[in-house]
């Protein structure tokens, strides 16, 4: 069976992060996303892929010709310019000749796709998308369904208060050939500001499902801390790498392999730690994201914070809440990064700081 991964996106609200590296390959519990999302489609049954691929792409290309996916036929279209959601399906028309889904490439869930299959076949539909309740629906699209589960409106990112519904689009879709009709081709196309309410206006067979499991969306930088956190509390089925230990006050501290950990380092609530770290003596980390090759000087403290690859955190700097250390970053010793505040590397190499937020 066939599927489609969306892979193309910059991730500007994940920001600093995704600045030399894309979304799909952002480590969570210190997997890359996108094995998360290969893997739960091949559970599936969904052998032969195809990725859109856009910001960094050789980096994506790099990953999927590692060895762990030998067994599975990977295929890509590159798009010089974004083509959007739709258009960039749309795009790979030649490959997607039979009925396949679409699924995000910066979504962490466990969905049970062969359901979602399942129930698309039986209902006849021509496109049919995974819907999960959400508190917040502010950053989603919803929808409103009938007894049936046809699609009856659908809103693109409503304020809480002119929502439909609660029902949120997950960004999974089924959809069969015949979608490409509907499809302007050599052009940018959306899902939810064009196609999608095309699809109502016209009647076409175009259904919502309500699924159980996990979902998260990882398109900004809160969503992203709350899926590592999510992936150590086994709120999802999805893989970690390293060790698993508590922290002193009873949370979760997964550490991969290769760390170095100094005298009296403190952990509390729940943290992830990268390949190849090293944090000296007296070093306290609460709640925060670390990716690999980091290193962390005695007595720096980091608050829910993230950290990217191969940062130097000088010694007693504090890291407040809410704070974003871009890869490749260098702290002088002292530093104190107010809460929110993302910490980004520019070209040339002198810091760049954002607003907080």
């Amino acid at each position: 069976m066939k599927a489609m991964i969306m892979a193309a996106g910059v991730g500007s609200r994940l920001m600093p992060l995704t600045g030399e590296i894309p979304k799909p390959l952002m480590p969570v519990a210190n997997r890359p996303l996108l094995e998360n999302t290969i893997k739960l489609l091949k559970k599936h049954g969904f052998d032969q892929l195809i990725c859109n691929l856009h910001h960094r792409a050789g980096l994506i290309l790099e990953h999927l010709h590692s060895d762990q996916y030998r067994d599975i036929s990977l295929n890509y279209s590159l798009e010089e310019e974004l083509l959007g959601t739709a258009g960039g399906v749309k795009n790979c028309e030649g490959f997607l000749d039979e009925t396949f889904v679409v699924i995000s490439g910066d979504a962490l869930t466990d969905l049970d796709l062969s359901y979602l299959l399942a129930q698309h076949q039986a209902k006849g539909a021509l496109a049919t998308i995974a819907l999960k309740a959400e508190e917040q629906v502010e950053q989603f699209g919803v929808v409103q369904i009938d007894e049936q589960g046809k699609i009856l409106r659908f809103q693109e990112k409503p304020k809480a208060s002119e929502a439909i519904s609660n029902l949120a689009n997950t960004g999974i879709y089924v959809f069969e050939t015949e979608i490409f009709e509907y499809i302007p081709a050599n052009q940018f196309y959306d899902f939810g500001q064009q196609l999608f309410p095309f699809l109502v206006k016209s009647k076409a067979p175009f259904y919502g499902v309500p699924i159980a499991g996990y979902w998260c969306d990882v398109g900004n930088l809160a969503t992203y801390r709350q899926a590592n956190e999510d992936v150590l509390e086994k709120k999802v089925r999805a893989e970690m790498r390293g060790t698993l230990s508590s922290s002193e006050d009873g949370g979760l501290v997964l550490i991969d392999e290769g760390v170095k950990l100094g005298p009296e380092v403190r952990f509390s609530g729940n943290v992830v730690i990268g390949r190849g770290c090293r944090l000296e003596a007296d070093a306290s980390v609460s709640n925060s994201v670390i990716w690999e090759g980091t290193v962390i000087e005695k007595g720096a403290v980091l608050q829910q914070a993230i950290a990217g690859s191969d940062c130097h955190i000088g010694a007693h700097s504090i890291i407040r809440p809410g704070a974003v250390i871009a890869s490749g970053c260098i702290l002088e010793p002292g530093s104190d990064i107010a809460p929110g505040a993302k910490i980004f590397k520019p070209p040339g190499g002198a810091l760049g700081r954002g607003e907080p937020g």
